[in-house]
């Protein structure tokens, strides 16, 4: 997990990480945290486990990590979080030494992190990593227990109102 830890010690991650928790820290909704980043690895991981596929544990973190660094980009500039973040993957990666189709398996798992089924744009590449990044983002929040989820603007179908769920 050597390159996993470079991305979170790079320095452009780390300006990135910084100011997205200063611009969340009073966000009454669910926030972008560390926490909820290695909880996204974990909950893909896990399913990773359980199914027998094959998709490293360090192509998930990385993916985990990534997946909403894009996010105060979305805050300060306009640009949806998943192509900030999509774009920061071609910045940060390569440095970490992530392999160019590495670096776009990732992309586009991102890329697509907020919709649940999608045309592949990477030739070779199958929706798991997009789907497992998607399934998980949803997963690691406890909407069952948010005092905000009644003036959350989720659909209900995605959150989680039940443990398990």
């Amino acid at each position: 997990m050597k390159r996993v830890n470079e991305i979170y010690d790079h320095p452009v991650f780390q300006e990135k990480f910084r100011a997205l928790q200063e611009v969340e820290k009073d966000r009454l909704f669910c926030k972008h945290t560390l926490e909820h980043l290695i909880d996204v690895a974990r909950l893909m991981y896990i399913y990773v486990l359980e199914h027998d596929l094959s998709i490293s544990k360090e192509m998930i973190y990385a993916t985990a990590l990534m997946h909403d660094i894009g996010r105060i980009d979305q805050i300060e500039q306009g640009t949806p979080h998943e192509k900030a973040g999509a774009a920061l993957c071609d910045v940060i990666l390569p440095d970490c030494g992530f392999s160019e189709e590495e670096t776009a398996v990732i992309k586009a798992a991102i890329l697509h992190h907020r919709n649940r089924t999608y045309e592949s744009e990477v030739p070779g590449e199958h929706d798991t990593l997009s789907e497992l990044l998607y399934w998980a983002d949803k997963k690691s929040r406890n909407c069952f227990a948010c005092e905000m989820k009644k003036e959350c603007n989720w659909d209900e179908e995605k959150m989680n109102l039940k443990i398990g769920n």
